[in-house]
């Protein structure tokens, strides 16, 4: 081989390959009610038809006694018709202890699963929470995978659930 073939050669293969990332930002507001619990938190992927895709989070009181946590997942109705009535809980990498009102952030990236075999197309992230003593609240943040370009996308809650966002790099 020549040098000069050599020369960008070398520069491409120095050239750090970038994943596409999904990161999402999941906002559990502080409530001032009598009698506070943290919320179920169900976080998935559908098509806009609302077929369930794959789930990327749950979180639940994970250390009750006798599995007793797992007895209130099916308060998260959507998620549970769509994909938790089929699942062998705890779930590794998916399930997780519920979380305090704060910001949660969590990362994907296509190297990892779900996304690693999610085609291209359009999708909605779906962030469903339910909580004891509490209501229920579902947010649909709809968006386009792999994405061309950074973009952002964000829904915000009205009760269970504060600001959701959704930022996506290729």
């Amino acid at each position: 081989m020549s040098k000069r073939l050599l020369l960008p050669l070398c520069a491409l293969l120095s050239t750090p390959v970038l994943a596409a990332e999904l990161q999402l930002e999941v906002e559990i507001p502080r409530l001032q009610v009598a009698e506070y619990h943290r919320p179920y938190v169900a976080i998935w992927l559908e098509q806009p038809d609302q077929t369930h895709v794959a789930d990327l989070a749950v979180w639940y009181d994970v250390k009750l006694k006798d599995k007793e946590g797992e007895k209130w997942l099916k308060d998260m109705r959507q998620w549970w018709r769509r994909s938790g009535r089929s699942l062998e809980m705890p779930v590794d990498g998916v399930s997780g202890a519920t979380r305090t009102a704060g910001q949660h952030s969590l990362t994907f990236t296509d190297a990892q699963a779900p996304l690693k075999q999610l085609p291209a197309g359009e999708y909605r992230l779906v962030v469903e929470a339910a909580r004891e003593v509490g209501g229920r609240e579902l947010l649909r943040v709809p968006f386009t995978w792999p994405p061309r370009e950074a973009t952002s996308h964000s829904a915000r809650g009205s009760s269970e659930l504060g600001q959701i966002s959704l930022n996506m790099t290729p």
